[in-house]
């Protein structure tokens, strides 16, 4: 297990050394940004995503799975009680 190291600035240190704190962000350390000793941002880099499985497919994902019983054309209804249906 990997401990990210962080180090923490004022706002006036972090806007006179902005390009060194950036180039420390992208060395893996998370930088918390302080307005009068209180946290008040905090910079940290983007973390590339562990390997996963590509995302399935949304259009086809439950091919398979449906059965169909009967005709779908046929009438759910006996053709006798149709017209108390009307």
């Amino acid at each position: 297990m990997l401990l990210a190291m962080s180090k923490t600035v004022n706002i006036a240190e972090f806007k006179d050394r902005f390009s060194e704190l950036l180039a420390l962000v992208e060395q893996g350390t998370e930088v918390i940004v302080c307005r009068r000793n209180v946290p008040l941002a905090r910079l940290e880099p983007i973390r590339k995503p562990a390997n996963r499985k590509a995302p399935r497919p949304v259009v086809g994902c439950m091919k398979g799975t449906v059965r169909i019983h009967g005709d779908l054309t046929e009438p759910c209804v006996p053709e006798d009680d149709w017209e108390m249906l009307k």
